[in-house]
């Protein structure tokens, strides 16, 4: 019977987006719903940012990235997936105590990076254009 490789998951969370993510110990390798990363998110940036939790923990190499998500839309789906990414770093890194000066809560929690964005659309309201926007106000 074949070792079986530990793998390692997260759920994130972005507006409106749901990722899971699951890390395999690999070569880096990053695929989303299927797709290579750079295929699946139309712009640099996005790919940049989703890939900061690995870049500070130096684990970059270590990882291959399979992320699942639905709904919202790009920027929404890359917060997701880098909370799922973070949260799936704590769970490989859960040995090492908290206090510890190199252990990936200690510098994941400083970059801000398990902190989950609660930000949402607003509702729109009654008798207005949008959430706020209210019609333009005609004195005649």
């Amino acid at each position: 019977m074949a070792k079986e490789k530990k793998v390692y998951t997260g759920t994130g969370r972005r507006k409106s987006s749901v990722a899971r993510v699951t890390l395999i110990p690999g070569s880096g390798k990053v695929t989303v719903n299927g797709k290579d990363v750079h295929e699946y998110l139309p712009y640099e940036v996005l790919v940049m940012d989703l890939m900061q939790p690995l870049e500070v923990t130096k684990t970059k190499e270590m990882f291959d990235v399979d992320a699942k998500v639905s709904g919202g839309g790009f920027s929404g789906q890359t917060g997701a997936i880098r909370l799922g990414i973070a949260r799936a770093l704590l769970m490989y890194d859960a040995q090492t105590p908290a206090d510890s000066e190199n252990s990936f809560r200690r510098i994941l929690k400083a970059e801000g990076f398990i902190t989950r964005d609660a930000r949402k659309k607003e509702r729109k309201k009654p008798g207005l254009k949008k959430a706020r926007r209210a019609p333009q106000f005609s004195k005649r």
